[in-house]
Order: structure tokens, then sequence, then C-alpha cells
């Protein structure tokens, strides 16, 4: 199966202020958010992206901006499906007043029965973005074969909902789960979905190509990963 490296856009104004940005428009990477994205085409050198989804979010374009940059030829689609929750009344707002409602307790400790004031459900969310990936996945599969690797960027909780998914976790553990941003979690949907790596800030040379006999053993330890696999 095709393997998806998911990325969390790079820090934003937001992020560095303690704000939920939410899908305010024009929230944009703060200096150090720069420096990840522009870090991302070594990050990923020598690994053949068949394509890259993102978020509307600018966030999320500025984050990819040096990589498409980097490979002009590379297929760039923008998706709003994986866009940010939509935190109706929370949106903007300061994470330190939010973490005294009421709400931000049912956040935490039961996220499948939040809908935010005015906004979407947790669900929802799930939902949608898990959605996108397993249509985009197939999509990659079909027009690439099922060696290829794709990148998705996207934001903390999307990503959050779709590594439970794959993990076959119930919604209420996914604040277990914390990718900071800029980082990568890679998942191929095999049966079952592997979690390849969550979170990762470092080195991609796993996903480069190696030879055909090292890429053959990879493959056949993630089919049948008795022992841990190799």
């Amino acid at each position: 199966m095709p393997t998806l490296l998911l990325l969390r856009h790079g820090r934003t104004t937001a992020n560095s202020s303690g704000l939920l940005a939410g899908r305010t428009p024009g929230v944009d990477l703060d200096s150090y958010g720069q420096e990840q994205a522009r870090a991302l085409p070594e990050r990923l050198a020598g690994i053949p992206l068949a394509l890259v989804v993102h978020s509307p979010l600018l966030r999320c374009a500025r984050t990819v901006a040096p990589l498409a940059e980097a490979r002009p030829e590379l297929p760039l689609h923008e998706d709003e499906r994986v866009t940010e929750c939509d935190y109706g009344q929370w949106t903007n707002q300061p994470l330190k007043e939010l973490a005294e409602s009421p709400l931000m307790r049912t956040v935490r400790a039961q996220p499948s029965a939040v809908v935010f004031p005015d906004g979407e459900s947790l669900r929802a969310v799930q939902g949608r973005v898990v959605d996108a990936v397993r249509d985009w996945d197939a999509r990659v599969r079909e027009e690439h074969g099922p060696d290829a690797i794709w990148l998705m960027c996207t934001h903390g909780d999307n990503i959050k909902a779709i590594a439970a998914d794959a993990l076959g976790m119930h919604l209420d553990l996914f604040q277990r789960l914390l990718p900071h941003p800029a980082s990568i979690t890679a998942i191929r949907y095999a049966e079952p979905p592997l979690l390849l790596r969550f979170g990762d800030t470092g080195d991609l040379g796993e996903f480069v190509p190696r030879t055909e006999a090292a890429a053959r053993d990879t493959a056949e330890s993630t089919e049948t990963p008795v022992g841990g696999g190799a």
C-alpha cells in the first residue's frame, strides 16, 4: 500500500502567542515556523513524493511552499476536507482562558461528546479528515502504484484523529497523541493500517528508496510483523 506522510504545519504566530487560531484567516508562520518550512525540502530529499495535499489555510500553504518551489514538478492539491476544525466561538481566543471553560474538561476527557459553540463536533472532524485521507490514498495507489509515497499537510487535531483511526483507537483517546509543529506522522493503510512514525521531527531516510532486495524485505516485514517486524 502507499505510504502517507502526514505533516503538521510549522509553528504559527497563534501557536507562539497562545491563541486557538481555528479558521481565522491570515494566520501565518512565525519566524521559527518559517525555518521549519525552509528545512522541509532537505528533510524530504530523496523521497519520491507522488503528490502533496494541503489544507487551504495559509499556514499549511506556507509550510509546503518551499517544497513546491524545490520540486516544481510535484502536483499540489488543496482539499477543504482537511482544513482546521471550526471552533466556533472559541476561534482566536486565548488558550489560558479556554482552559477554565467547563467544556474544556469534556474536550480532554470525552472528545467524542464535544460540539464547539456555534462550531463543529470533533466526531465530524474525524469523519471528514479520515474520508479525505482514504480517498487520496486510494487515488495515489491507482495512479502511482502500491509503493508510492505522498504527503498531506494539515492541522494538529486532524492528525490526531487520523492516527487514532489508523490505530483503531476510540476518539476519546486521541488527546493522548501530540504531534508537534512541522512533525511527520507516517501511515500505511495495509490490513490492518500501520503507524510507521508519529510526530517525527528528525531524519526521514527510512523512506528513501533502497535496493530492490531491501525494499522487498521491508515490505514483507510489515505484512507479517511477527516478533515486531524488521
